[in-house]
């Protein structure tokens, strides 16, 4: 008996290990998300511009990005110039501006530009705590039923979208075609 108990700290050990090990491999940007392959959720908060209150059926119809953003965000600032070229180029990016002073986010998109068709007013987070969102910079993608279909957390630079999310966003698209 006495001689297990003094192999029991070489088993804790090893079992710390063999997980410490296995961690190494994980990409710490993949983030599993419960929210895949589910609707994105019901919704009604303002607009960052304007007084109008938007709602789930304003983001339906056509695969989009949904970017959920900060003016607090570092990460988010290095984003933001790579966003505006997507939407120049045609691509459907709605923003939710997350946790964050309205009249900042404005200040904001008057002088980076607006790359988003619709930004959604996240003042407290509900919206983000619904997505299950750890921070910002992340990105949802979502279908023209408005299906999540997949998510990206940091940031979007132009080397991550070409190589890991023009063809998934494309595929939507395609999708989407009659």
């Amino acid at each position: 008996m006495r001689r297990w108990l003094m192999l029991l700290p070489l088993a804790i050990f090893l079992v710390v290990a063999v997980f410490l090990y296995r961690g190494l491999y994980l990409d710490p940007a993949e983030l599993p998300s419960a929210m895949i392959n589910k609707p994105f959720p019901e919704f009604s908060l303002p607009a960052v511009q304007g007084d109008k209150t938007l709602t789930r059926a304003d983001i339906l119809g056509k695969p989009a990005l949904v970017n959920v953003w900060g003016t607090w965000c570092i990460s988010c600032r290095v984003e933001h110039p790579v966003l505006n070229k997507l939407a120049e180029q045609g691509v459907v990016i709605y923003g939710i501006n997350y946790k964050d002073v309205n009249a900042d986010a404005l200040k904001w998109l008057a002088e980076f530009h607006n790359p988003y068709q619709l930004d959604i007013r996240d003042d407290e987070g509900t919206l983000g705590l619904n997505l299950g969102v750890y921070g910002a910079p992340e990105t949802f993608f979502i279908d023209a039923k408005g299906i999540i279909r997949d998510k990206f957390v940091g940031v979007i630079d132009e080397q991550v979208w070409r190589e890991k999310l023009a063809a998934k966003y494309q595929a939507l698209v395609d999708e989407a075609k009659p």
